[in-house]
C-alpha cells in the first residue's frame, strides 16, 4: 500500500498574517516620521517668519532714525492704529505710529504672536515672541528654562 505524505496546512496563512503585521508596523512609523516632519516644517517657517518680521522692524527704526528713542516701549499687545501708506503727509511720530500698527498686523500671523521693542544699553532691542508648540502659552518671557513655553527671536538696533 501506498502511503501519501501529509502536507501541513494553514502555513502559509500565518505567514501572510505575519507579513502584514510588519508591514503595519512599518506603515505606521512612517506616518509617524511624516506628522513629525510637517510639525518641523511649521515651527521652521515660524521661525523664518519671526527673523523677517524682526528685521523688517530694524529697518523701519533706521529709516526713521530721528524717532530712535520713541520706538523704545513698543508692544504689539497695544492697539496702534496710524496708517501712512494712504497718500497722506505722515510726521516722523505719525510713522513710528504706523509703523507699530503694521508691526502688530504681521506679527498676527505667528501663534500666540507678540512683538516688544526694549531699551539696552547699545540701542533698542526688536524681540518677536511665538508659541512654537501651539499649548496656547502667551506672555513675555523668553529662555531656556522649560515652564517657558515661547519661542523667541531678539534682534539688537545700534543707533
Amino acid at each position: 500500500m501506498l502511503k501519501l505524505k501529509q502536507s501541513q496546512q494553514g502555513l502559509t496563512l500565518v505567514e501572510a498574517m505575519i507579513a502584514l503585521l510588519v508591514i503595519s508596523i512599518g506603515l505606521l512609523g512612517i506616518a509617524s516620521l511624516q506628522l513629525t516632519a510637517m510639525n518641523q516644517n511649521a515651527s521652521s517657517l515660524n521661525h523664518s517668519q519671526a527673523v523677517w518680521i524682526a528685521y523688517n522692524m530694524s529697518d523701519r527704526i533706521r529709516a526713521n532714525i530721528s524717532q530712535f528713542d520713541n520706538y523704545n516701549g513698543i508692544d504689539t499687545t497695544n492697539n496702534y492704529a496710524q496708517d501712512c501708506m494712504a497718500p497722506a503727509t505722515c510726521s516722523n511720530a505719525q510713522m513710528r505710529e504706523s509703523d507699530a500698527a503694521d508691526w502688530s498686523t504681521m506679527i498676527a500671523n505667528l501663534p500666540g504672536g507678540r512683538g516688544i521693542i526694549t531699551n539696552n544699553a547699545d540701542g533698542l532691542l526688536v524681540t518677536v515672541m511665538w508659541d512654537d508648540e501651539g499649548t496656547g502659552a502667551n506672555g513675555t518671557n523668553c529662555g531656556p528654562d522649560p515652564d517657558i513655553d515661547l519661542t523667541c527671536y531678539t534682534l539688537a538696533v545700534a543707533q
